[in-house]
């Protein structure tokens, strides 16, 4: 095994058993997951960019979600394929720091999802200037700021991992590089690494997570000034997609991320991880448009001209 990060030129890739027959299993299930995550985000992409009636903000932001989705998922999961079949579970230094410099599609989503809660409460609170205040100019901003935000801070995670000593071994109990197992290796981790872990924590998830709490305040606030029930229920249902969308995204990174280091379970950090890196970029366009007419029509249409 290597002992520093000046001779280390690969890790090896665990991933999730040894057993061959689980191996393949999961395999079959990783490219089903995958295949149905490429079809249904590409499609819901090409529905809002070819029907007007999706020309609105929120179909704006849900097409950079599926558009990060798409990419995010194409990081991780190719490389899960190959390590469920191949006996080669190598990933080369350089390979494996892109896939840190990738969590930045994550974190993008994390400042995305704080502007869809944003533009949720402008539908509620602002019906009739909702063009106005949601302006394409504001939409384009608050897209840019969450491209911006997420790449630079996992800039300042790679740069930072990658200078690390990596004296524990080269092998990675994980089905990718993640800062849990990756920091295991490492045999200098000192209080100013831990800092800046703080402060991605505190940048990429407390803070939009605020963000979106004080946004459905308000989103609360303004449905309980609706008089009648059944507008009370309407103006919910413009916000249970988001709703459940956050839930299960902030959910599983705060379990992974917002622990102490002592309380890290690698086996079971690994069902919670394949989540949000697998799983999730599958399920958004589902939860978008299953229950949304719109979607729904804009892909019949779609289909006859097809």
């Amino acid at each position: 095994m290597e002992k520093n990060n000046h001779t280390v030129t690969e890790f090896i890739l665990v991933g999730f058993t040894t057993d061959p027959k689980m191996q393949l299993v999961l395999f079959v299930v990783f490219l089903g997951v995958y295949s149905m995550t490429l079809v249904a985000n590409a499609t819901l992409i090409v529905l809002i960019g070819n029907d007007s009636r999706l020309h609105t903000p929120m179909y704006f932001f849900i097409g950079n979600l599926s558009f990060l989705d798409l990419w995010y998922s194409s990081v991780y999961t190719p490389k899960i394929l190959v390590t469920c079949i191949s006996e080669d579970k190598s990933i080369s230094f350089t390979g494996c720091a892109v896939q840190f410099f990738s969590a930045g599609l994550a974190y993008s989503e994390c400042y995305l999802l704080a502007a869809m809660a944003y533009d949720r409460y402008a539908a509620i609170s602002s019906t009739l200037l909702y063009a106005q205040v949601m302006s394409r100019r504001l939409c384009i901003c608050l897209v840019i700021y969450s491209y911006t935000g997420g790449f630079f801070n996992a800039i300042i995670l790679t740069s930072n991992t990658f200078t690390l000593n990596f004296c524990g071994g080269n092998i990675i109990d994980d089905f990718f590089c993640d800062v849990p197992p990756l920091v295991k290796l490492a045999c200098d981790v000192k209080e100013t690494y831990q800092d800046v872990l703080y402060f991605l924590l505190a940048s990429n998830v407390i803070t939009p997570t605020v963000l979106i709490l004080a946004s459905y305040a308000f989103i609360i606030a303004a449905i309980l000034r609706i008089r009648s029930t059944q507008g009370r229920l309407k103006a919910f249902s413009t916000c249970s997609s988001h709703l459940i969308s956050v839930t299960l995204y902030y959910g599983s990174i705060l379990y992974i991320y917002s622990r102490p280091s002592s309380s890290y379970s690698l086996e079971r950090d690994k069902v919670v991880s394949t989540f949000y890196t697998v799983v999730f970029p599958m399920l958004n366009p589902m939860i978008y448009s299953l229950r949304n007419t719109d979607v729904k029509d804009a892909l019949k249409k779609l289909s006859r001209f097809t």
